[in-house]
């Protein structure tokens, strides 16, 4: 009799095409494990993610907008989400493995840095050995998550959280789907979220962007990932030539008028000085870390183990790290 496990790798044999991953053809775990009785690999990897600490902290860490006033901007978790609803869409309609776009997108941004990108730049300015998102991310499921232990995933969902900004030789189109719906999903949430914050109004969107992909965000993604499937079911997991065009504009776009813009990037600039002080301060005191991370330091170096521990923080700890150390605490004589 078979199991749930096994008559899900057989339904694979039918949704899944040649050119995706059948989760009994994965290249396995760094540490082999018994398979799961109802779970294939892939689904078990997602399951893994969603029940992380790092996982957790991103709903109070920043997408964009540092320390926004309102309730429906996005975080990174949110965002998250959005990839990978996107990611499955895509996938399912390519015929590729959705459970390894739900795995890949759901791990993506683990190790993203409180304060967003202003966070990762300040971190890279910071440690000696350099500081991106993308590794980072798969050093938490790797090495930092469950004590040091790591969550021991499929070697197709780590490749894909590792390939998901720059590329990666042996990536599968799984996670060249990942990469293009990450795109698609901080474009449109992003520009909706400025626009909401009042940073860029409708007037200021590109006419190229607005005729060629729609005045409202969901006609904006829809436009997108028709586009993807498109091209994909033409054989490359990539924007298709006529859309080129407005999907390096749209970049452009947000880079010059949300990404870069003073209004909504003013409070950057005290972002090194509240990590670097953090970060200062474990390094000279190191008897200070949490148990699990004097456990990586002795493993990997004090730097690393510091680094890692700054990286994990939400927007507010970090905030209330550097009250602590550096904030004089209100007293009384009595």
């Amino acid at each position: 009799m078979t199991c749930p496990r096994e008559e899900r790798e057989a339904i694979e044999e039918l949704l899944v095409g040649e050119q995706g991953v059948r989760a009994r053809d994965s290249r396995g775990r760094q540490i082999p494990e018994t398979e799961c009785v109802e779970r294939t690999c892939f689904q078990r990897d997602a399951d893994r993610i969603t029940h992380s600490k790092a996982f957790r902290r991103l709903k109070h860490k920043t997408q964009v907008f540092l320390q926004p006033e309102g309730d429906h901007y996005r975080t990174r978790l949110t965002h998250t989400l959005e990839v990978t609803r996107l990611s499955r869409t895509v996938g399912r309609a390519l015929r590729l493995n959705e459970d390894l776009c739900e795995a890949i997108a759901l791990g993506h941004d683990l190790g993203h840095t409180p304060f967003g990108h202003a966070g990762e730049r300040a971190l890279d300015a910071i440690f000696s050995q350099g500081f991106r998102h993308y590794e980072q991310s798969l050093r938490v499921v790797d090495a930092i998550e469950k004590d040091g232990r790591g969550l021991n995933l499929c070697f197709e969902t780590r490749i894909g959280i590792l390939a998901h900004t720059t590329g990666h030789p042996d990536e599968s189109r799984e996670s060249r789907v990942v990469r293009l719906c990450d795109h698609v999903a901080y474009l449109n949430h992003d520009l909706d979220d400025a626009m909401r914050a009042g940073i860029v109004s409708e007037a200021q969107v590109p006419e190229l962007i607005r005729e060629r992909l729609g005045r409202s965000n969901s006609r904006r993604i829809d436009a997108f990932i028709q586009d993807i499937i498109r091209n994909g079911r033409a054989g490359e997991i990539d924007i298709s030539p006529d859309m080129r065009d407005v999907w390096e504009l749209f970049h452009e776009f947000m880079f010059e008028s949300v990404y870069h813009n003073p209004v909504a990037k003013g409070e950057e600039a005290k972002v090194e000085n509240i990590l670097r002080g953090i970060w200062e301060h474990y390094c000279a005191r190191p008897d200070k870390l949490p148990e699990d991370y004097r456990s990586i330091a002795e493993r990997d170096g004090l730097e690393r183990a510091v680094t890692d521990y700054v990286s994990g923080m939400t927007d507010d700890y970090a905030m209330y790290q550097f009250g602590q150390i550096f904030i004089p605490m209100a007293w009384s004589v009595k």
